[in-house]
C-alpha cells in the first residue's frame, strides 16, 4: 500500500471520528442535565396571597351590592365575587368596628402567612385588600355551603347528612385542623371551630375556613360562646389548640344530635347521656339508628374527651384524627 494511501485512509478515519464525536457531544448537549429534572420535579411552594386595590374588589362584587352575599357571621359579611380574570371567589368584608378596633395590627403580613395553608380540607386564602377603615379577604369559592346550613337551616339539609357523610364530614374537618396545628409553622389556631366555619363541598368533602382569624374579635361573646372552653374567658388565657379541641368536641355532638349548641348547653345535655350509653336519646331524630351503632358510640367517646376535659387533660387534633380516620376507612 502506498504512501498516498495509506494518508487518504488516514484522513477519512479521522473525518469519522470527528463526526462521531460531534454526534456524541450534540446528545449530550440536548439532554437536560439530571439536577433540572430533580429540580422540576421537586413541589412548587404555594405563594402567599395577593394584595388587592379596593378599587378592584368594589368592581368585583358590584360596589358590595346586597344580591351578592352569600354569608355574614361574627366577623363580617360574605359576598360572591368575579374577579378580573374570571375566577369565582368569596369576599369577606370585615365588619368595619372591628377594623377601626384592630387597626395597627398587621393585618396583611397575618393574612399573607395563612395564606400559606395548603391542604384538601382548608379553604385557601388567595388575597386580601386592606384600605382605610376596610379589611377584605379573598377565598376561594366553590359553591360550598356550612355544616350550619345542613344541620340546623335546611329543612331538608339533615336527611342529605346521613350518618356515613356526617362520620367523613368530622374525620376531615380534623384532619383539616390537624394540618393547621401540627404541619404549619409556626401553627396555626383556629380560634373558633364550629359548624358555621366548616365548609361542605358537593362530594360531600369538609373544608375548614376563617382559621386564624381569632384576633380581629378576641373577646366577642357572641359567636363563640358555647364553641370555646371556660379557660378561654378565664384569665384571658384566649385561643389556644386545646380550644379548637373543644370547639370540634362540640361539633361532633351537634353532627350526632342534629342539635344546635345554643351557647354550650348541649354539652351538658349530652354528656349524661354519652357516659350513661343512651344513644336512642342522644342521636339525631331525623336519621333511622343504624344497625351498627359501634361507630357512633365511639364518635361519642371522642367528643367526650374533647369537651369532658380541661385543656391540660385532653386530646390532641392529632390523636383525634386518627381515630376518626379509622372510623371513615371502616365505613
Amino acid at each position: 500500500m502506498s504512501y498516498e494511501e495509506i494518508t487518504i485512509i488516514g484522513l477519512v478515519l479521522l473525518s469519522l471520528c470527528v463526526v462521531i464525536l460531534a454526534l456524541i457531544l450534540f446528545i449530550i448537549c440536548k439532554r437536560k442535565p439530571v439536577k433540572d429534572e430533580e429540580e422540576e420535579a421537586l413541589p412548587v411552594a404555594k405563594l402567599s396571597a395577593s394584595s388587592y386595590p379596593l378599587t378592584e374588589i368594589d368592581a368585583a362584587t358590584d360596589a358590595f351590592n346586597h344580591r351578592r352575599i352569600i354569608g355574614k357571621g361574627r366577623l363580617g359579611t360574605v359576598y360572591a365575587a368575579v374577579m378580573p380574570k374570571g375566577e369565582l371567589v368569596a369576599v369577606k368584608r370585615i365588619h368595619p368596628r372591628l377594623v377601626l378596633n384592630n387597626a395597627g395590627f398587621g393585618f396583611s403580613s397575618i393574612l399573607k402567612w395563612l395564606s400559606l395553608a395548603d391542604h384538601p380540607h382548608v379553604v385557601p386564602i388567595t388575597g386580601f385588600s386592606e384600605a382605610p377603615g376596610e379589611r377584605i379577604i379573598v377565598m376561594e369559592f366553590g359553591g360550598m355551603l356550612s355544616l350550619d346550613f345542613y344541620l340546623h337551616q335546611n329543612p331538608d339539609g339533615a336527611a342529605l347528612l346521613d350518618w356515613s357523610r356526617r362520620l367523613r364530614i368530622a374525620a376531615g374537618a380534623a384532619r383539616g385542623i390537624e394540618y393547621l396545628h401540627e404541619v404549619m409553622a409556626p401553627p396555626i389556631v383556629h380560634g373558633c371551630v364550629k359548624p358555621s366555619n366548616i365548609l361542605v363541598d358537593v362530594k360531600f368533602c369538609a373544608r375548614i375556613c376563617d382559621y386564624g382569624l381569632h384576633f380581629l374579635a378576641p373577646h366577642e361573646r357572641q359567636g363563640l360562646l358555647g364553641y370555646v372552653d371556660q379557660e378561654y374567658w378565664r384569665d384571658k388565657r384566649g385561643a389556644s389548640k386545646e380550644c379548637d379541641v373543644f370547639g370540634f368536641g362540640v361539633v361532633l355532638l351537634e353532627l350526632l344530635s342534629g342539635r344546635r349548641s345554643e351557647q354550650g348547653l348541649i354539652v351538658e345535655w349530652a354528656l349524661p347521656l354519652i357516659k350513661g350509653m343512651r344513644f336512642s336519646e342522644l342521636l339525631d331524630p331525623r336519621l333511622a339508628i343504624p344497625s351498627e351503632v359501634e361507630p357512633l358510640v365511639r364518635l361519642g367517646r371522642v367528643a367526650v374527651a374533647c369537651v369532658g376535659n380541661c385543656r391540660k387533660n385532653r386530646p390532641s387534633v392529632a390523636q383525634v384524627a386518627a381515630i376518626l380516620s379509622d372510623l371513615e376507612m371502616n365505613l
